[in-house]
């Protein structure tokens, strides 16, 4: 027991280090190459944070228990948009641009329409309960439509982000190769300290009697997202919203189009243990953050306050089914 609880403080700790000196080394890119911190979130830091998910779906993949893919994939984009939206907002208002409400959220949406569709003739026993190889080809051809999309974005015009007031103006730029390097010291610690934060946080569970089911509804699902909740929380803080929520926007879309398609590429993925509720949970998550997205261009506390209320009572739906 004291072991894991060691192993928890020092993955919560690595996790905080990794947010932190991601979110700077973004920030530096975003500068250095004229990028906006929400193009930055988009691509970059969304991939980084969501390599536990890729991690984990596709050795699922390959070591012939695939089941697990796609129930990670639902989990973690749930927590993404449900408890680390929430979470961020909590720090600060969410400003959001125009563009990534006209575009960016509504693909959101549309991945996660698109993995309800592929998994509708299993949820009625109507046809294929499997993701195939010919839809995760189709999953791919949509992230490469969203990254050519967002690349072409970014050629037309892309504002500079302005300079921290506190920061003295003529200050000059980090050298590239450690700006680099921070980018990858704090990927390295992020990922390392989720997995050492989710083994140390599943064995107190176990210790204290908490069933498995219960461990893998509340912290494997939360602990592959936990990269991305540091990242955002902490990007908030730092006053760069447009991280924070590019970081989430992104992560859903590499998570559906690109690991999802990538993961049944490699070997068709059964939908089993999914419900039409958790579909429909991730359907309403992504029209509720779009919906709250164009009320002022911006999503206040009360309203993370209600996502984050919605996520738990969620959870608490799921876990009163397993333990009943």
């Amino acid at each position: 027991m004291l072991l894991n609880i060691l192993f928890a403080i020092l993955g919560a700790a690595l996790v905080l280090f990794g947010a932190d000196k991601l979110t700077d080394s973004s920030v530096a890119l975003a500068r250095r190459f004229s990028m906006s911190e929400m193009m930055i979130g988009l691509t970059i830091v969304a991939f980084g944070t969501s390599l536990p998910e890729l991690v984990v779906s596709l050795t699922a993949s390959i070591e012939g228990t695939p089941a697990m893919s796609v129930s990670n994939i639902v989990g973690s984009n749930q927590f993404n948009t449900l408890a680390i939206v929430g979470s961020t907002a909590l720090v600060g208002t969410i400003a959001i641009p125009q563009s990534t409400i006209v575009k960016d959220i509504p693909f959101v949406l549309l991945a996660s329409i698109v993995i309800f569709a592929l998994a509708m003739d299993s949820l009625l026993g109507t046809g294929s309960d499997v993701i195939s190889r010919g839809d995760g080809i189709a999953l791919l051809a949509f992230f490469t439509i969203f990254m050519f999309s967002t690349l072409k974005l970014a050629e037309r015009g892309v504002v500079v982000p302005e300079q921290d007031e506190s920061e003295p103006s003529e200050a000059k730029p980090q050298a590239l190769w450690l700006t680099l390097l921070f980018l990858v010291i704090g990927l390295v610690a992020l990922i390392g300290g989720g997995e050492l934060f989710v083994n140390g946080a599943s064995g107190i569970a176990r210790g204290l009697g908490v069933s498995d089911a219960v461990i893998g509804l509340t912290l494997v699902a939360g602990g592959t997202s936990l990269p991305e909740l540091a990242t955002s929380v902490m990007a908030a803080r730092k006053g760069q919203s447009g991280i924070a929520i590019g970081n989430v926007i992104g992560s859903n879309l590499f998570n559906i189009f690109f690991i999802l398609g990538l993961c049944s590429v490699v070997r068709p993925l059964p939908v089993v243990g999914l419900t039409w509720l958790d579909f429909g949970m991730l359907i309403f998550s992504a029209t509720l953050f779009w919906l709250f997205s164009r009320t002022r261009h911006r999503i206040t506390r009360g309203e993370g306050v209600l996502l984050l209320v919605v996520y738990i009572g969620y959870l608490a739906w799921l876990i009163a089914g397993v333990t009943s």
